[in-house]
């Protein structure tokens, strides 16, 4: 369900052929075998020694207890859940039609879905995996983002050029304001302060939302900004220009653009780690995820994901992204260390939207 124009692969040219290959998954089983049999070896030597054998975990930081991944399938009516730490399908949830967008509440109890083709948002219990509300917003709504102090959801109306805003501490969520922003809205971050950076893809820029939900400003990009993610600490917001090849770097404290990174050949969906140092980039044009060192601004990886890759979504830890391919049904589990793809799971019909929870 693209809404801007999408570059192709030059004719004749394998895709993502601009990055360091991934071991066969064969050759990976293969050394996770040798590990295996070597450490039962080693703990058989202890034990002959006197010394009790003590089991090695691999320390990978902080992960939460409860930690799942939500597909919007964009071409169906039906939201795919996971299990990240099992990095296996747990489910799918029925929404409205033409889901496209997902925002995770900050607390994990609550994921948000615009269902572009039935003009509603869905709110989704995490817990039991079921829709609890249901909000009517404007048309073709592309995403749905709550503020980092998860009071409100805000909805890209990419049809009627608006953001509606759902107070969704009311104990019967419904759209507070509906806020006039620039042409086919597609994407939205938050930053602590409260404010709210929109993508406007039919006019090559970002709309800037105070605290309150009012529009401020515009800021102009790449062409056709698509995706848009931020720091953690809400310094820099980052903007996928599918038709530009770029990924604008805008200073939260200027409201401007202070760099340009490369983003590939179109680039969509975008993340941000959760240390704030590195940037994934969906590059829709060659089916890969860019790996950006955000000190440097240098491209360090390429991966090879599936068939026109469109949303991601890190991990709480970092230690995985994951992203879906439109035109493959599928979602990439990548480790972004190694780097490669640790899986690749089945989704609904074209998925787009990811969110993973907090917790």
């Amino acid at each position: 369900m693209h809404r801007f124009p999408l570059a192709g692969a030059p004719p004749g040219k394998a895709r993502c052929q601009y990055g360091p290959s991934t071991p066969p998954r064969s050759r990976r089983r293969r050394r996770l075998a040798w590990s295996a049999a070597t450490a039962m070896l080693l703990a058989w030597l202890l034990v002959a020694a006197g010394t009790p054998a003590t089991p090695t975990t691999r320390q990978l930081g902080h992960y939460p207890l409860r930690v799942s991944a939500y597909v919007a399938n964009s071409g169906s009516t039906t939201v795919s859940a996971y299990d990240t730490r099992l990095e296996r399908r747990i489910g799918a949830v029925q929404v409205g039609r033409g889901p496209t967008g997902v925002g995770a509440a900050p607390d994990g109890d609550e994921v948000y879905v615009a269902n572009g083709r039935a003009d509603t948002v869905s709110f989704i219990d995490t817990a039991s995996r079921l829709v609890t509300d249901t909000v009517r917003v404007g048309h073709r709504p592309f995403a749905a983002m709550p503020t980092r102090d998860g009071d409100r959801v805000l909805v890209a109306n990419f049809g009627a050029d608006t953001v509606s805003v759902i107070n969704v501490q009311d104990p019967d969520p419904h759209v507070v304001d509906t806020v006039p922003v620039g042409r086919l809205p597609h994407s939205i971050t938050t930053v602590p302060d409260g404010r709210a950076y929109v993508t406007d893809n039919g006019d090559g820029a970002v709309t800037v939302l105070d605290p309150h939900s009012h529009a401020i400003r515009e800021i102009e990009v790449g062409d056709f900004p698509s995706g848009i993610s931020s720091l953690p600490d809400g310094h820099r917001v980052y903007v996928s220009n599918t038709g530009s090849g770029t990924v604008s770097v805008i200073d939260t404290s200027k409201d401007a653009v202070v760099a340009t990174l490369p983003g590939g050949h179109a680039p969509l969906g975008n993340a941000v780690s959760p240390d704030g140092r590195r940037l994934y980039v969906a590059d829709s044009a060659k089916d890969c995820l860019l790996i950006i060192d955000i000190p440097t601004r240098h491209v360090i990886a390429h991966v090879h994901v599936g068939v026109q890759p469109q949303g991601v979504a890190v991990t709480p830890d970092g230690r995985r992204v994951w992203v879906t391919n439109e035109q493959s049904d599928t979602v990439s589990v990548i480790d972004p260390f190694a780097p490669e793809v640790r899986d690749t799971l089945p989704t609904g019909h074209e998925p787009e939207g990811i969110a993973i929870t907090p917790r």
